[in-house]
């Protein structure tokens, strides 16, 4: 019996738009998984880019840290709703929009990436640092996603009746920061 989904080699990826952004060396074990889960999704959806909704259904699937800060009840419920029937085709329709960064600058060796999620990837590495710690964590990146209200992850976020503010306020508490205050 032959799979549905047909596998797919590293070397056909970039020929579908999507570079090897997790060959990064200030990428975590954890974070790598996190983009190769990503890029899973992005080319099995027949998206030309990662976007930030891509990065938050591979964190929530694989980081249980991140799904601590959401905690229990019918929103994370919903949430993965929501990502699950983007990634079939199904619900919200985002596939034939970039995601857009606008001003900010697109980060040169994320290849890959949508200028919005590259600059989420260069905000978590900035956070992990300012921090003291290694390489940026589930939480790091997440902080880095709800913090741009153009995020494509936010959107999500907002039809699932999550508050990225109050996300964003939680992820402050755990680095360290009173609340309102950046999480970075």
């Amino acid at each position: 019996m032959q799979p549905r989904i047909p596998r797919q080699s590293a070397q056909e990826l970039p020929e579908q738009g999507i570079g090897r952004p997790d060959s990064d060396a200030r990428l975590s074990d954890e974070m790598a998984a996190v983009v190769t889960g990503a890029r899973r999704r992005a080319v099995r959806d027949g998206d030309r880019q990662i976007d930030t909704a891509h990065l938050l259904h591979s964190l929530l699937d694989s980081d249980a840290e991140v799904r601590a800060v959401f905690g229990d009840g019918p929103h994370i419920a919903r949430l993965l709703g929501y990502l699950v029937q983007r990634s079939i085709g199904y619900g919200l329709r985002w596939q034939s929009a970039v995601e857009d960064a606008g001003g900010v600058p697109v980060v040169a060796e994320a290849a890959g990436f949508s200028p919005l999620a590259a600059g989420c990837m260069a905000y978590a590495h900035e956070r992990a640092a300012h921090h003291g710690r290694g390489p940026a964590c589930g939480t790091d990146l997440l902080a880095a996603i709800v913090a741009d209200p153009r995020a494509r992850a936010v959107e999500v976020l907002r039809r699932a009746g999550i508050d990225s503010c109050e996300l964003s306020d939680r992820l402050a508490v755990r680095a360290g920061a009173p609340p309102g205050e950046s999480s970075r």
